[in-house]
């Protein structure tokens, strides 16, 4: 990529990045009703740290009651556009005389100065709206866009991209979703749906004398007794790992999901050829130091999957602007 061009990034749609997960994985999170009852939910608070109980003063002041506006939603950088759906919903909660139409769908790969969407409606209302809708959008938009590069760097081996719990607290599921738009897959969501043992679980396990394949069978058992029978059958149980040595025992275990933690491309074959040679039905996902730059060796060495918080983190966001230039506007 030379100086001052845009990434270059596959044009693949969502639904062709991997086909269907295994019986056992987490749940892929979509855009659906639940999720739009989440915006709108929180677009009250978003709006409020704008207008505390008062308004758009300078709006007021400014521009006319009566005035309308047509303003283009723009891409100042190219990337893949996510939160289209949040931003209108985040425009009716500031006045549902506001018109938002989508000119692009969630997880197109867009160039600079593509035009996403229009807003249309009372002047005042369109710049009352401008920044929260636009930060919606280029957050969600930044973290789609990172995922596609880790996406694209994984390309023509079968390793997956899946998000992590590493998200802005408050917007857990639209970072998710935004990661998904990107051509990511969903890990659990949070600390109730899945089952993850992490170091600090088997550090527990420890002082009270019990090993990583202990902590697998303890929750496989935990699982079946609790839960009912379709439940129990669904929920993941993982385990997090920081040697090999654990592996072998940890493998007879049973876990669905074996995450290998922070360990260099020649440790992850390893591993993987221990799982080839004992439990080849258990998935094997490594994790730690994944930037654009480390994840295509990660892959190359046969893993599964690879889970980052890079994108929902680290990422910058996708600068995106209400471009009242080639808008048309009346009194």
């Amino acid at each position: 990529m030379t100086a001052g061009s845009d990434p270059v990034f596959s044009s693949k749609s969502r639904a062709e990045f991997g086909a269907s997960p295994p019986p056992r994985d987490h749940r892929r999170l979509e855009w659906d009703e639940a999720l739009e009852r989440v915006v709108a939910g929180l677009v009250p608070t978003w709006l409020g740290e704008d207008l505390g109980y008062e308004c758009d003063w300078t709006s007021i002041s400014l521009v006319a009651a009566e005035a309308r506006a047509e303003l283009d939603v723009v891409a100042r950088a190219g990337g893949v556009v996510a939160g289209l759906a949040a931003a209108g919903i985040v425009a009716a909660g500031v006045d549902p005389r506001l018109e938002w139409s989508r000119a692009a769908k969630d997880g197109d790969v867009v160039s600079r100065g593509a035009i996403v969407a229009r807003l249309a409606g009372p002047t005042r209302s369109i710049l009352t709206a401008e920044r929260t809708v636009l930060n919606v959008l280029g957050r969600m938009s930044g973290v789609a866009t990172a995922t596609r590069r880790l996406v694209d760097a994984v390309a023509g081996t079968h390793c997956r991209i899946y998000d992590t719990r590493k998200t802005v607290p408050g917007w857990r599921l639209l970072d998710k979703y935004a990661a998904r738009a990107g051509g990511g897959w969903t890990h659990r969501i949070g600390l109730y749906d899945a089952i993850l043992i992490k170091d600090n679980h088997l550090a527990a396990m420890a002082a009270a004398g019990s090993d990583p394949a202990a902590a697998v069978r303890r929750a496989r058992d935990f699982v079946a007794r609790t839960f009912p029978a379709e439940r129990a059958a669904a929920t993941v149980v993982e385990i997090e790992l920081d040697s090999l040595d654990q592996l072998p025992a940890v493998l007879e275990a049973g876990p669905d999901i074996v995450l290998l933690d922070n360990m260099p491309a020649e440790r992850l074959a390893a591993g993987i050829a221990i799982r080839n040679r004992l439990r080849p039905e258990v998935i094997l996902e490594a994790s730690g130091g994944v930037s654009p730059d480390t994840v295509g060796a990660i892959a190359a060495t046969g893993i599964d999957r690879v889970s980052s918080g890079w994108p929902t983190h680290a990422s910058p966001w996708l600068d995106v602007a209400l471009d009242w230039g080639t808008a048309t506007r009346s009194a």
